[in-house]
C-alpha cells in the first residue's frame, strides 16, 4: 500500500506537538516570555519543517518520476520570470510571516519598565553578587559543589555543578528587572526557565527582566567563555510566593545590619594569633586554595607562590590592599565585599604566617578598616 506524499505530510506535522514535549527540545520555562520564546520556537520550527518537507519532497517526488530509466527527457528552457517573481515573493511573505511574532517577542523581552524590584547583578571570576536595590541587602553566590566531587573522589550528587550556598531569592507573581554587569571579564546571566539571557560587561549595564509563575528552583550558569573556572559558575533562583519573599527579605535585612554593627564593635577588640590563625586556615582553604594552592606554592606561570613572596613576607599594607581590592588585569580578585571584616584580616594573618613565612604579623580588623578609610 503506497502512502500519499500529502499524508505523509500531515502525520509528521501533526506529531510535531509530541516532539515538542522531548528534552531534546527548548524548555517551556515557567514565565509568560518563556512561553512566548518557546511558542515562538515552535512556530518556526514548523515552518520550517513544512518548508523542508515540501521543498525535499517535490526534489525527490521529480527525481523519481523524471528518471532517466522511465525514458523522461528534461526540457529546454532556460528562464522563466513567472518563477523567478514567485519564488522572490513566496519567501519574501514568509520572511514577514515570521518576523512579525518574532519582533513582538523581542520588544516584550526588552520592556522592563514598570518593576517591583531591582536587583543588580554582577559576575566575577567565578561568582554572581546580587544587590537588591532600596533593601540594603547584597551577598555573593558561589559553587557549593563539593571539591571531592569534582576530583572524583565522591560520587555526584544530581545537581552536579548546579548548586551554590546563596541562590537568589526571588517573588513569583512581581515584574523583577534586573541589571546585569561585570567586575572583571565578560560573564552571562543565563536562567532557560526565565528566557533571559544576557551579557555581564564591564563598564556596562544590561537591562533583562522577568515575572515567575510558579515557585521553585531554577538552576542555570554563566554562558560566556570566561576563564578556567567558567564551568563553576552556577546560578540558582529560589522563586517564593510574594509573602515568603516579604518575611525572609524583611530577616536577611536585620541579620546583614547586625552583621555590619558586629564589624564594627570588632575595631575595638583585640584578636589572638591563634583564633586569627584557625579562621584564616578556614577562608584560605574556602577562597584561595584553588589558585594559591593548599601549601601556598601557586601554580608556576598562572598563580604566583605566597609562600616565601617578597611582598608577603615584608610588605604589609600591599599584601592588604591586594587582597582587600585585588590586582588589575590578573585573576586576583577584590575580596572586600566577598569576607568579613574579621575574615579579611584572618586570612591575611594566615598568609603572612603559615608554611615558614613566620612573620609573626597579627592583621586586626582595625587595620582592614583603616586600610578601607584610606581608599576613600
Amino acid at each position: 500500500m503506497r502512502v500519499k506524499p500529502i499524508v505523509l505530510l500531515l502525520s509528521l506535522v501533526a506529531s510535531l506537538p509530541v516532539w515538542a514535549q522531548s528534552r531534546l527540545n527548548m524548555t517551556q520555562g515557567v514565565t509568560d516570555i518563556s512561553q512566548k520564546v518557546y511558542g515562538l520556537h515552535m512556530t518556526i520550527l514548523i515552518i520550517c519543517a513544512i518548508i523542508g518537507l515540501v521543498v525535499f519532497g517535490a526534489m525527490f517526488w521529480a527525481l523519481l518520476h523524471h528518471r532517466k530509466s522511465k525514458g523522461a527527457k528534461a526540457a529546454q528552457f532556460h528562464e522563466s520570470t513567472k518563477v523567478e517573481i514567485l519564488w522572490t515573493i513566496i519567501p519574501f511573505l514568509i520572511l514577514v510571516a515570521m518576523a512579525i511574532p518574532a519582533t513582538r517577542t523581542l520588544i516584550a523581552m526588552e520592556d522592563a519598565s514598570q518593576s517591583e524590584l531591582t536587583i543588580q547583578v554582577t559576575g566575577s571570576q567565578w561568582k554572581w553578587h546580587y544587590r537588591y536595590f532600596d533593601e540594603g541587602v547584597e551577598f555573593f553566590s558561589l559553587l557549593a559543589t563539593l571539591p571531592q566531587e569534582i576530583d572524583g573522589s565522591l560520587g555526584k550528587r544530581d545537581n552536579y555543578l548546579l548548586e551554590v550556598d546563596n541562590p537568589l531569592v526571588l517573588p513569583t507573581d512581581r515584574k523583577i528587572r534586573f541589571l546585569i554587569t561585570s567586575d572583571d571579564v565578560i560573564h552571562s546571566w543565563w536562567v532557560p526557565a526565565f528566557a533571559v539571557k544576557k551579557d555581564a560587561i564591564p563598564g556596562f549595564i544590561n537591562e533583562a527582566w522577568t515575572r515567575i509563575n510558579q515557585p521553585g528552583m531554577y538552576r542555570g550558569q554563566c554562558a560566556e567563555l570566561c576563564g578556567k573556572d567558567h564551568g563553576f559558575m552556577p546560578i540558582v533562583v529560589d522563586a517564593r510566593s510574594p509573602e515568603e519573599f516579604d518575611g525572609w527579605l524583611s530577616r536577611v535585612k536585620v541579620e546583614q545590619a547586625e552583621a555590619r554593627a558586629a564589624e564594627q564593635e570588632l575595631l575595638a577588640m583585640e584578636m589572638t594569633m591563634e583564633e586569627m590563625m584557625t579562621l584564616g586556615e578556614q577562608v584560605y582553604q574556602r577562597s584561595c586554595a584553588a589558585c594559591h594552592q593548599a601549601n601556598g606554592e601557586g601554580i608556576p606561570g598562572a598563580f604566583p607562590a605566597l609562600r616565601g613572596s617578597a611582598m608577603v613576607l615584608n610588605d604589609r599594607a600591599a599584601h592588604i590592599d591586594i587582597v582587600l581590592y585585588g590586582k588589575a588585569g590578573t585573576a586576583m580578585q577584590s575580596f572586600d565585599r566577598q569576607l568579613a571584616l574579621k575574615e579579611l584580616a584572618a586570612v591575611i594573618t594566615y598568609e603572612r604566617n603559615a608554611w615558614g613565612n613566620d612573620t609573626g604579623d597579627l592583621v586586626q580588623p582595625r587595620d582592614i578598616h583603616q586600610a578601607r578609610q584610606g581608599q576613600q
